[in-house]
């Protein structure tokens, strides 16, 4: 009798579980990154409807608003929805890119940055600097996992800036 009852609870566990996962991907399914991009001229509701509320909405310099949809700190994608002042998207992509992250200029502040790029994965400091570090993750164009920091000095303005790779689980890890 106690090995059905252990059973039992096991059995009842792993259909939480299974139950669970389910919700979250039925849930993802609104919010997916993977959603099929947003075309010009849709509608800002349109983009709420396929990528759920953003985690930032930021106000672009020429007008307009930026709807962010982040996966930092874990993932490696951020895509941005830009929206013209009428409500109509003008441009929707995935900015976590060499090509993008190359634009970062000295002189650019940290509220540039976030703009461009969301919120950083993380902010450091390291002993080198005089200044916070700002940590993207991102996957260069061979899927290599990356990270690029941006070195801000104590105003917040951008001094210089870097990619690196992320090693995850290599043959050298010592932990």
């Amino acid at each position: 009798m106690q090995a059905s009852t252990s059973s039992t609870r096991v059995g009842t566990i792993a259909g939480s579980v299974v139950s669970l996962l389910a919700a979250l991907a039925l849930s993802a399914c609104a919010t997916s990154p993977f959603a099929p991009p947003v075309t010009p001229g849709a509608p800002r509701a349109d983009v709420i409807s396929r990528m759920g509320q953003p985690q930032r909405v930021v106000p672009l310099p020429q007008g307009g608003e930026r709807l962010q949809y982040s996966e930092q700190p874990i993932g490696h994608r951020a895509y941005m929805a830009d929206i013209d002042p009428s409500g109509r998207v003008i441009g929707f992509a995935q900015v976590l890119t060499e090509q993008n992250f190359n634009r970062i200029q000295p002189g650019w502040t940290a509220a540039d940055v976030e703009r461009e790029f969301g919120r950083p994965a993380w902010v450091d400091r390291v002993a080198s600097w005089n200044g916070p570090v700002m940590t993207y993750r991102w996957r260069d164009t061979v899927n290599t996992n990356m990270f690029y920091y941006v070195y801000l000095d104590p105003a917040g303005v951008v001094r210089r800036a870097h990619p690196g790779i992320e090693f995850i689980n290599s043959p050298n890890d010592k932990n």
